[in-house]
């Protein structure tokens, strides 16, 4: 990594735009690229100071762009919770939260404030606010930025101290904006996710979209592209044929010569561990055989 002194950051910055471009996969979203030098200062930031300030006071049930952690992690803490409460509790419910455009609606004003009660050194409130404000407007921050990983899981993390330390949840997991919460009774979830909401809208200006859900224990939940209950963790159709179909265009690319079988095994490695920790049986070799 190229080496920036801090006067040079602060004195003579200033975020150089974006490029933009459109992914449908998983979902229908606008990219935004910042350019080469803009991306060594974000890593810079939060190498040196996101990591420093914030990361470290994370709830420990806290997963997403965390070393150590991440999507698997989340899912196999979230059913070894469930074999828990299934034991002690025999019935149990399944608060399943998901934040509506979540990216698109964080409020800047707010997110800048949540940054402010820990950052106090004036220069880096301003490059703070030079990265913030870098793509315009009131709200929403681009995905594509590395620190917008971080501000995004700052934001959030209101909501998890929220849950665990005033709501008293002790079955908290959340991956991004994508979370859980286990509970003993349907009159408890129904008492909690309502106070979740309330206070997502009040003082973070975000609203839970249709996937969120209470279900029974018996039911499971989909939490990061598994299907989990007690025993086993599924991976969802949708996910299924979403990987045969990109292992098919890779074949076909590597029949024409528009890409090598070493570099199309790069590409799946991420897929590969997707499968690795679910219960499925025989689908990787079924997938590479078709």
């Amino acid at each position: 990594m190229v080496a920036i002194g801090k006067d040079a950051i602060f004195l003579k910055y200033k975020h150089s735009g974006y490029t933009r471009f459109i992914v449908t996969e998983p979902k229908y979203r606008v990219i935004e690229k910042s350019k080469y030098i803009d991306r060594i200062v974000h890593r810079w930031y939060v190498d040196n100071f996101m990591k420093e300030y914030f990361i470290k006071t994370f709830i420990d049930t806290s997963y997403a762009c965390i070393e150590n952690k991440g999507m698997h992690k989340a899912c196999l803490d979230a059913q070894k919770a469930m074999k828990h409460c299934k034991r002690i509790w025999n019935n149990y419910y399944i608060i399943k939260m998901d934040v509506a455009k979540y990216f698109q609606n964080i409020d800047k004003g707010i997110l800048y404030k949540i940054l402010q009660k820990k950052i106090k050194d004036p220069k880096l409130l301003w490059l703070t606010k030079e990265i913030l404000y870098s793509n315009g407007g009131e709200k929403s921050i681009p995905i594509g930025n590395y620190t917008s990983q971080c501000f995004a899981n700052v934001y959030l993390d209101q909501a998890d101290k929220y849950a665990k330390h005033v709501l008293k949840l002790k079955y908290w997991f959340r991956y991004m904006d994508d979370a859980i919460a286990i509970v003993r009774t349907k009159d408890e979830a129904i008492e909690k996710l309502a106070l979740i909401r309330k206070f997502l809208k009040e003082n973070l200006g975000l609203e839970l979209n249709s996937k969120t859900q209470i279900f029974k224990s018996s039911q499971g939940v989909n939490f990061c592209g598994y299907k989990i209950n007690e025993y086993r963790l599924k991976i969802r159709e949708k996910g299924k044929r979403k990987l045969k179909k990109k292992v098919k265009k890779l074949k076909y690319e590597i029949k024409t010569g528009k890409t090598t079988s070493k570099e199309a095994y790069k590409y799946l490695a991420g897929h590969l561990g997707y499968i690795k920790i679910a219960n499925v049986k025989n689908l990787k070799s079924k997938i590479f055989i078709e």
